[in-house]
């Protein structure tokens, strides 16, 4: 099964190698049909700690590294 790849803002990075990403998505309301923003934080691990605040990431699963990371990032978004 394919790893899952998502593109969020970088919304903390005071952790050591830990950055924290907000992932915004839209859904349809199933009676008004008016699309809704929805978004979820992802922690993700930076290994070198370059990512700051308002940088576009994507990130990739992986296996768990810590008990709220299972993220990696694999570079800068579009």
């Amino acid at each position: 099964m394919p790893r899952r790849v998502l593109t969020g803002v970088v919304i903390r990075d005071a952790s050591d190698k830990t950055i924290v990403v907000r992932v915004e998505r839209r859904v349809q309301h199933p009676l008004y049909k008016k699309f809704l923003k929805r978004s979820k934080n992802y922690h993700a691990h930076d290994a070198e700690n370059r990512r700051k605040v308002g940088d576009r990431v994507r990130i990739e699963e992986c296996p768990p590294i810590s008990k709220m990371k299972s993220w990696t990032v694999i570079g800068e978004a579009p």
